[in-house]
């Protein structure tokens, strides 16, 4: 069906369904159910067989399967720092070093922190905002302003400093549609990646100059009602900034060996498993040398923490079919040839970061969006010529725009609740900035592609 535009259905279901329902699992299950029935001549029966089939086959990649676990032992990772008291640790350190004195250092503290953290979002969100919230109100600054500083900065650098889930997660995707030197082709986004770029730029302008836009100007410190659930515990910060440093160190050392002194031809997955299993294995033992927590208490709350992220695996594991099963279908091929014909090639850029900020924004999730267009992107570049790095781009800058703009976006709620902030003013304060970010991306991408 490569010729064919019913290779398009599978994708538009996906879209359609994870707009309706808001559920990206449902929309890729369904998505991969239907490009498996198509294969098979429109058999219910065996599409359905060759759908478990294709599912099963996810984890005969060496590959995902380091992806995957991956993702299961970071869950483990947050979970034992937060409930050890390692992350009220850090924020009482940043506390004691005494650097904030005036509004404007009171602004840098969490921008900083949001760029430094880019191991997990939720984690560089919560400690970036638990750590600013007293501060921001000593100073008179909004809440919403704390909600954007560090949503524009701890979503953004996980998709610019890809030694993270994210990273492994398209490493995952470009590696499941064959392309060539995956990781050279993932750190080659970071370049093209303008979204996110100046969404960071203009979260450190205002941290610095202390100027905002729009609804900012006039926001004012509604604090949304926050349950006190959360951790009291106090730990040593260097059961969280150790095994952090340990993790990004070790991830470029593998990097650099098994890509024969060249990161870029490194395994990612590789790489990233044996860091974050490290990293995992020294926090426990300090852990427990430290008399934080009994074996036994390790294990618990290693154990919720892998189950936590059961939900984000199982879209890994969809995301990972569905990007299979499309190739195979033909979509990508289809839609190359489509755009190579009727589309201008500088649009092509443009085009997909719009269609990946509508479905990030429409479904609240950059992920799902990642998974259907990054196979669509890759046969485009094939077969256009255009740099696939840019395009690829394209569809993760898009995503993360997306993200920013949706109220129904975990990201937005995130930077909420960790900034005290009502979810509403939220979104209202940081839409005006997103919009700014996309139109500026919008034009660069055009300029770009009318020079390639």
């Amino acid at each position: 069906m490569q010729d064919s535009y019913l290779s398009l259905l599978p994708p538009i279901v996906a879209i359609a369904i994870a707009i309706w329902r808001k559920n990206a699992l449902l929309a890729l299950f369904a998505g991969t159910l239907l490009c498996f029935v198509m294969a098979a001549n429109w058999s219910p029966i065996q599409g359905t067989m060759d759908s478990v089939n294709g599912l099963v086959g996810v984890f005969s990649s060496t590959g995902n399967v380091y992806i995957i676990s991956f993702s299961l032992l970071i869950g483990a990772l947050v979970t034992l720092m937060n409930k050890s008291g390692a992350v009220n640790g850090f924020i009482n350190l940043l506390a004691n070093l005494n650097l904030v004195k005036n509004p404007r250092q009171a602004a840098i503290l969490p921008t900083v922190v949001g760029t430094s953290i880019f191991t997990d979002t939720n984690l560089s969100m919560f400690t970036a905002g638990m750590a600013s919230q007293q501060l921001f109100d000593k100073y008179k600054l909004s809440r919403a302003r704390l909600a954007y500083l560090i949503d524009s900065t701890c979503a953004p650098i996980s998709i610019i400093f890809l030694i993270n889930g994210w990273g492994a997660y398209v490493l995952g995707l470009l590696d499941g549609n064959n392309v060539e030197d995956a990781v050279g082709v993932l750190i080659s986004t970071i370049g093209y990646n303008f979204y996110a770029i100046i969404a960071v730029i203009l979260a450190y302008y205002t941290a610095f100059s202390g100027r905002v836009f729009g609804p900012m100007k006039s926001a004012k410190s509604l604090i949304a009602h926050q349950n006190n659930e959360d951790n009291e515990r106090t730990a040593p910060a260097m059961l969280m900034w150790l095994p952090l440093a340990i993790l990004l160190c070790l991830t470029i050392v593998l990097l650099w060996v098994t890509g024969d002194g060249d990161i870029r031809r490194g395994s990612g997955s590789f790489s990233v498993f044996w860091s974050i299993a490290s990293a995992l294995v020294l926090l426990m033992i300090m852990l427990k040398a430290t008399g934080v927590f009994t074996l036994a208490e390790i294990a618990k709350h290693a154990v919720a923490g892998i189950r936590y992220m059961v939900p984000a695996v199982a879209i890994l594991v969809l995301s990972f079919a569905f990007g299979d099963a499309i190739k195979a279908l033909g979509t990508g091929i289809y839609v190359s040839q489509l755009l190579n014909v009727e589309v201008p090639a500088f649009l092509i850029a443009p085009i997909l970061f719009l269609a990946a900020a509508f479905m990030a924004f429409a479904t609240g999730t950059s992920w799902g969006t990642f998974a259907i267009l990054i196979p669509i992107a890759v046969p485009i570049s094939l077969q256009t010529g255009l740099p696939m790095e840019f395009l690829v781009a394209a569809v993760l800058g898009g995503g993360i725009f997306g993200d920013h703009a949706s109220p129904i976006s975990d990201t937005t709620v995130v930077a909420s609740i960790a900034s005290g902030c009502d979810h509403f003013e939220h979104v209202k304060t940081q839409l005006p900035y997103a919009l700014f970010g996309g139109g500026v991306t919008l034009a660069l991408y055009v300029f770009i592609g009318l020079g390639l």
